[in-house]
């Protein structure tokens, strides 16, 4: 028997892959996904989401594609570590753009342009979302700058949003790609979940894996939860896992603030708190 059987979830609850089904609209990320929305039907042709590490950009940015209609066409590219003659192939692998490795960069930037203008007199749209920014070289972020001067009369043919960690900033303040930094007209900072959100947070995490009994986590516990992990989605998910764990290894039926608390003190990035919690686990109860 694992936690998953003994407190009756389909699936466990508080795993740190993103995955959309899980996705809670808290203050700010409502707000993030509201700014990328409002950009594109402006028509913006640059947008910048960044927030710390565990914010939940990934999960944002699945999220904001998910809920693209069919009038858009996405394209996504997770890889920051690309050089600007990877960038064209990348996003023509994903427009579905035969990829020619022999041809040179003119020939697959005119296979694009064509890509784009056909979709363009179809009316779709396109969007290009690209992850963990801020670890891009110089030389990328540029290259796709130049991909959006790309337009018609009327529209750009490429919209793209840019998610990274904070350190994007200090890059994009680069002198060699103030030009790609005017470009930027919407941005959005993610923070954290706020205290009285991360009850919240857990219950829909909970009800979304199939729990319907009695509240698993007490007002202390949840209290604790956000201190320990100031708010941040990821480090909850963490600590959440941890503490039924050790639940489940007492045999009991409520997470209390020592369940945290021992938690956090056995999980670096957590705010430090207590003894680490392994060794007070009934094995023999994870072992049945």
């Amino acid at each position: 028997m694992n936690y998953v059987t003994y407190f009756g979830l389909r699936e466990p609850p508080f795993g740190i892959t993103p995955d959309t089904s899980f996705f809670y609209a808290c203050r700010s990320t409502q707000e993030g996904l509201n700014t990328l929305l409002v950009a594109l039907a402006n028509g913006e042709g640059f947008i910048k989401i960044t927030g710390e590490v565990g914010t939940g950009k990934t999960l944002l940015c699945r999220k904001f594609l998910a809920t693209l209609d069919a009038g858009w066409v996405s394209a996504y590219i997770p890889n920051p570590t690309l050089e600007p003659r990877g960038l064209l192939p990348a996003l023509a692998e994903e427009l579905g753009v035969p990829v020619d490795v022999a041809a040179d960069q003119h020939r697959m930037q005119k296979g694009v342009t064509k890509c784009l203008l056909d979709l363009a007199r179809l009316r779709k749209r396109v969007v290009l979302c690209m992850d963990e920014c801020q670890a891009m070289p110089l030389e990328t972020l540029e290259a796709v700058r130049l991909l959006t001067n790309l337009e018609t009369e009327k529209r750009k043919l490429l919209h793209v949003v840019m998610f990274g960690q904070p350190e994007l900033d200090r890059r994009l303040a680069a002198p060699s790609i103030r030009q790609l930094l005017q470009r930027i007209s919407f941005q959005y900072s993610l923070g954290g979940l706020a205290e009285d959100e991360v009850g919240a947070y857990v219950a829909h995490r909970l009800a979304v894996s199939g729990y319907s009994r009695q509240t698993l986590f007490s007002d202390a516990a949840l209290s604790a939860l956000h201190r320990s992990s100031r708010g941040v989605p990821r480090l909850v998910n963490i600590l959440a896992h941890k503490s039924l764990l050790l639940l489940f290894g007492e045999g009991a039926q409520r997470v209390e603030r020592r369940h945290v608390s021992a938690a956090a003190g056995d999980t670096p990035a957590a705010a430090p708190a207590g003894r680490s919690w392994w060794p007070r686990l009934r094995l023999n109860r994870l072992a049945d």
